[in-house]
């Protein structure tokens, strides 16, 4: 059978396909009621009412030199068109467009150079795994779509825009549907849509929709849609190296805004057309394009760019992997096996049966997310009991766990009609358990076509007409004729098969039982050997029916082992029954290997040795640890835990053998001081403490009312304050969070507290301590004024500083000389707690640290102590001086090609979808700096699990809550302005060509042999000026409302988030944003793929704000607001200087290559 000249075509070269169709369309002159027939949005009717408007436009792109055209048919399956009313003549509708399309590009093809047409077939309005539409009615719909494309004659079949595998599986199934009635081998091409999310629409993730498209037939996969191409780097990397298909790329024209009340796609040609050949040059990409917002002028610079280019050959590396509609599973491990979880079966596990007959289908779900906790990669489901309707519970309970269990899921059914509709229900790559010979090929012939159509795994157990294998020599003859049939006859791979050798009991004392085990392990060895490519799967269990629970799970673990080492795959088991060797005594391991392996002697049976070892023993002693008895044990454990279900019940309970104060100061705080001592060795995170403290507070509440309180009764009491000038809270909350519920008592006093309120609080409370905090580098001056101010009037109460710019070394040299009285420096809040306990108990202020005493006193160049100095110092904006400037430093290269701004004065960006933002999230700073998720002590294996599982859901709801609320607003304004340094400063002119000064930013200089300052990286050659960008970004000040009033609520681990979310955002929104102005300059080609080293400065040129040691001058801001108009966007600047909202950030872009951050 010859190839189809499209295919071929993708293998000499790369070919160029079009770009938007809806933007050319809504661009030309139609009218709603003649062209639209008053169907407003179906640009599907424009084929038949102004057909010489559709070909215009395949025209305009063929005639820029495209390689092939979209039909005008997105939306036009009958679901969709049944919307409008013409659901009737989708069939219709397809089929002209097509021939619109295909007449266009025969006009326009060679015999050198033939055009071709794909028939566009989009995602629809309805999501399948939402339960928007069913499979069924998917595939229908599409397959009269592809009936209509195929009359048309399109050259391929572009599934596109996919966002749920579901109804990609479905358009799939219509399309090789229709090929197989007419008779034709039509290719089908898929295009995955990844949000900025970085998962499809239903939370896919790129490897995972791959996976589930790599059984299918599909001739070519792709990206589009939902980003520009810089957001798509790491998914297009993904493609090439793990999609053993052709692959292709068409991103949008960047991320949508609305910049002056109308839409705008910021992406130039000229910057697609880099994009693309990045990814043809670096990833072997067979077809490129635009997508939305893309024009004839984009891919004009596009197919000028690629040329001739013959696709780049691809070392690809593709395992077979199972899914679910999440995440990928490798059905290989690489240092265990597929762990099937057996629990979510109404015939092996009595509590799932028991939730099944009482319809608890909650009760089954969490059932199936223990297992997932427990360690199990896939869930073994089963819904077959006598006298209940399969079919109705099987469908039931896949409807949530697709959704709700985050692991592929093995559907386990004798009956077709069974499998089918799981099938259609689940989105992810799935496995069929399971297909034998028992009845002879028959029903393989009823299974196989449902494991072809839905792209599923097939478990294959060793049973033919005679019965079940028992011996090596059975399994691998029957392992062989399922293979046979399976490959060869029904199209799967090898590497879809999962092969049950099956296991027995060797524990019944019978003589013909004794060797299955060995019997088990050679027929593994030799299928793996004989059928290449095939995985081994065990029931294992099996093996110790008949023994007591805990030799079960022994037996059940070694057995494991040497399966493992016999070169097993997969295994159904309990996963939270199953131990290590090295827990497992060393003589009952060996007892267990001699039973499995019958070593009996005449003096010594294995079986009964086994049984002896075990004889009383119970399996809770290896169950997992369960709640305390003791109620005084259990609320101490509730504490430790952040358990508040149940706990006052528990108070109740204990208040009535001891009086509530006790239970605080015994109970309670002892749990709080478990807290910290786990905090501090690292085996606990800042969010779980917190969690703590919530139900801390939660229990005194509810005590409250019982005490007899004496007035003073206080562990101790402190005043808390962030400094004058410092608008930032979280630390300072964090630890009137952790000392409140450690029993002292908290003044906190808020933020841009002066020194006169701090210590009018003081006379009024008569604290032990006074802490002071502040984030930013100037608060450290403020700091140190305050202690100097404190000096003057006598006062020499205790003080601890704490704060992010702060370090022990400036708190012990330069701040304890300003102050006479006991001064402290704490890094965290658990310090604080330390340090406070120390302070009440009247110990003597410690000495200076060792880390501070063994430094030197010289300050090293950006120490805090120089830091600080310079931003006292930095105050009055420098005059112009002819002679004040010092030589630019030789390194800086002047022969570089300067960019023209694409247009001068500055632009507001009304509103930026959370969405696009997201992309530009730091994750890493945000999970473990601003939250507190840190790796500690976990494996880098463990932690990305955790972080998966625990920290990024909370991520995405949260982000999810801020959308819908309002919580979190980016907006943003930008804009360029002719420049020329003066000495060390940096002067703005007028937009307008006068030469007006207009805005004049000073730096200082770089002490040292570079002698570097911001200004030397803009030239003034021959008096022609050069250009410079200015920006501020906000997330608006609803997150700070709402952060404080969640703090107020004493919703702490809430707090944490939010304002750690708030914080990243404004600073990925920044990113974007500077994403941007490198787009419009020209050079954001330049950037670093990954964005692990665009974070890294992993582009050109640098982003300095405002209040860092090259440009301290939180003053200057001002003139950076004016000029972009920051009040439009409600950002205003307070008397200190800083910006409200206080998730708002500004900056001065320097485009200069060799412009990195210094200190000074």
């Amino acid at each position: 059978m010859s190839v189809p000249a499209i295919l071929s075509a993708l293998d000499r070269r790369v070919l160029v396909t079009d770009g938007a169709m809806g933007t050319q369309i809504h661009a030309a002159d139609l009218e709603l009621g003649r062209d639209y027939h008053g169907l407003e949005n179906c640009c599907e009717i424009i084929n038949l009412t102004r057909p010489e408007v559709i070909r215009a436009i395949h025209e305009a792109y063929l005639a820029v030199g495209c390689d092939a055209v979209e039909t005008n048919t997105f939306s036009g399956s009958t679901l969709v068109l049944g919307e409008f009313g013409l659901a009737d003549r989708a069939r219709e509708i397809n089929r002209t467009a097509a021939l619109i399309a295909r007449e266009a590009a025969d006009g326009f093809s060679t015999p050198e150079r033939p055009r071709f047409v794909l028939g566009s077939m989009g995602p629809g309005t309805k999501l399948p795994t939402l339960g928007q539409a069913t499979y069924a009615q998917l595939k229908a719909s599409y397959a009269e779509q592809a009936l209509g494309l195929a009359d048309g004659g399109v050259d391929a079949f572009l599934i596109e825009t996919c966002q749920d595998p579901l109804q990609s599986k479905a358009a799939i199934g219509a399309a090789l549907a229709v090929r197989a009635q007419a008779g034709t081998e039509i290719p089908i091409f898929v295009s995955v849509t990844m949000e900025v999310t970085g998962t499809m629409l239903v939370g896919t993730e790129m490897a995972a929709a791959l996976a589930l498209l790599e059984p299918f037939p599909v001739e070519l996969i792709c990206i589009n849609c939902a980003t520009g191409p810089r957001e798509m780097g790491e998914h297009v990397r993904l493609l090439g190296q793990s999609c053993t298909k052709r692959i292709g790329v068409y991103p949008n024209a960047g991320l949508p805004q609305l910049v002056n009340g109308q839409p705008f796609y910021p992406l130039t040609p000229e910057e697609l057309a880099d994009w693309l050949q990045r990814f043809v040059q670096e990833d072997g990409m067979n077809l490129v394009g635009g997508c939305c917002g893309t024009t004839p002028r984009h891919l004009e610079a596009v197919v000028r760019t690629i040329g001739e280019r013959a696709p780049r050959p691809r070392t690809v590396n593709a395992p077979p992997q199972v899914t679910s509609i999440y995440g990928a599973t490798t059905l290989e491990q690489e240092s265990s096996v597929l762990l099937v979880g057996e629990r979510s079966n109404a015939n092996g596990s009595r509590a799932f049966r028991g939730h099944l007959l009482d319809e608890n289908v909650d009760g089954m779900v969490q059932m199936g997310r223990e297992q997932v906790r427990d360690g199990s990669h896939v869930l073994d489901v089963c819904a077959a009991y006598v006298g209940r309707d399969e079919l109705a519970d099987m469908t039931r309970l896949i409807e949530r766990y697709r959704t709700d269990v985050a692991v592929p899921l093995m559907i386990d059914s004798t009956d077709e009609e069974v499998l089918r509709a799981a099938l259609e229900l689940c989105g992810g790559r799935s496995i069929i358990n399971s297909i034998n010979l028992e009845d002879g090929p028959d029903r393989c012939a009823r299974v196989l076509p449902l494991a072809r159509e839905h792209g599923a795994a097939v478990v294959a157990l060793t049973i033919d007409e005679e019965g079940m294998g028992k011996t090596a020599d059975d399994k691998v003859r029957i392992a062989r004729r399922i293979h046979d049939l399976c490959v060869e006859e029904h199209g799967l791979r090898p590497e879809d098969l999962l092969f049950d050798v099956l296991t027995f009991t060797i524990c019944t004392g019978n003589e013909d039982d004794r060797r299955l085990g060995l019997e088990t392990l050679e027929g593994i060895r030799r299928v793996k050997s004989e059928l290449p490519g095939v995985g081994l799967l065990l029931g294992l269990s099996n093996i110790s029916f008949g023994l007591n629970p805990a030799a079960r799970h022994v037996l059940n673990s070694v057995f494991l082992h040497h399966a493992q080492e016999a070169g097993l795959t997969a295994a159904i088991l309990h996963s939270g029954r199953i131990e290590p060797l090295h827990r497992i005594d060393e003589r009952v391991r060996e007892v267990a290997e001699d039973l499995i392996f019958d070593r009996r002697r005449p003096d010594y049976d294995p079986l009964e040795e086994f049984m002896r070892l075990f004889e009383g023993v119970d399996v809770q002693a290896r169950a997992e640890r369960s709640v305390p008895e003791d109620v005084f044990e259990r609320l101490e454990w509730r504490i430790v835990e952040g358990e508040g279900e149940g706990l006052q019940d528990d108070l109740d309970l204990a208040m009535r053998s001891r009086p509530p104060l006790e239970i605080i100061n015994s109970v309670l705080l002892a749990g709080m001081g478990v807290v910290g001592d786990l905090f501090g060795r690292g085996e606990i995170q800042l969010p779980f403490v917190l969690r703590s403290a919530e139900t801390m507070k939660g229990a005194v509440a509810h005590l409250e009312p019982h005490l007899d309180r004496i007035d003073g009764e206080t562990r101790g009491r402190i005043v808390l304050a962030t400094v004058r000038g410092d608008v930032h809270d979280i630390g300072k909350n964090l630890v009137d969070i952790i000392l409140t519920n450690n029993g002292y008592t908290v003044y906190n006093i808020g933020i841009k507290q002066p020194i006169q309120h701090i210590l009018d609080v003081v006379h009024e409370h008569d604290p032990d301590a006074v802490g002071m905090s502040g984030l930013l580098v100037k608060s450290t001056v403020i700091m140190r004024e305050n202690l100097e101010e404190m000096n003057n009037r006598g006062v020499a109460l205790p003080v601890i500083l704490g704060g992010a710019a702060l370090t022990r070394k400036y708190v012990e040299d330069d701040c304890r000389r300003a102050y006479e009285g006991p001064l402290y420096y704490a890094r965290d809040a658990f310090e604080g707690l330390d340090t406070m306990a120390r302070i009440v108990a009247g110990e003597e202020r410690p000495a200076p640290a060792g880390e501070a005493a063994a430094e030197p006193t010289a300050e090293p160049t950006g120490s805090i102590a120089q830091v600080a100095r310079t931003v006292a110092e930095v105050g009055v904006r420098p005059e112009p001086q002819e002679d004040a400037r010092l030589p630019v430093p030789p390194e800086i290269e002047r022969d570089i090609e300067y960019p023209a701004a694409p247009f001068l004065g500055h632009r507001l960006i009304e509103a930026v979808s959370l969405q696009s933002v997201m992309s530009y999230i730091n994750e890493k700073t945000l999970f473990h700096f601003q939250w507190g998720y840190r790796r500690k002590n976990r494996s880098v294996e463990a932690h990305r699990r955790f972080t998966d599982e625990h920290v990024r859901p909370i991520y995405h709801a949260l982000m999810k809550r801020c959308a819908e609320e309002g919580i979190l607003q980016p907006r943003a304004a930008y804009g360029y302005w002719p420049c020329s340094p003066e000495g060390d400063a940096l002067v703005l002119f007028d937009p307008d060509g006068s030469g007006r000064e207009v805005a004049r930013f000073g730096f200082p200089r770089q002490s040292g042999k570079k002698s570097l300052c911001i200004s030397d990286f803009f030239h003034a050659d021959n008096g022609t000026p050069d250009t410079v960008a200015l920006q501020v970004v906000t997330v608006g000040q609803q997150a700070s409302e709402t952060a404080r009033s969640w703090f107020a609520e004493d919703r702490y681990q809430d707090y944490l988030h939010l304002h750690g979310l708030s914080v990243e955002t404004a600073e990925g929104l920044a990113e974007y944003v500077h994403r941007q102005i490198r787009g419009e300059l020209g050079f954001a080609d330049e950037d670093a793929r990954e964005m692990n080293r665009l974070f890294k400065q992993g582009y050109r040129g640098a982003r300095y704000s405002f209040g860092y040691p090259a440009c301290p001058n939180l003053k200057d801001q001002e003139q950076l607001l004016a000029l972009l108009h920051a009040d439009e966007l409600g950002i205003q600047m307070s008397d200190e200087h800083q910006l409200w909202p206080e998730q708002s950030t500004s900056a001065i872009v320097v485009h200069h290559p060799e412009a990195r951050y210094f200190t000074i």
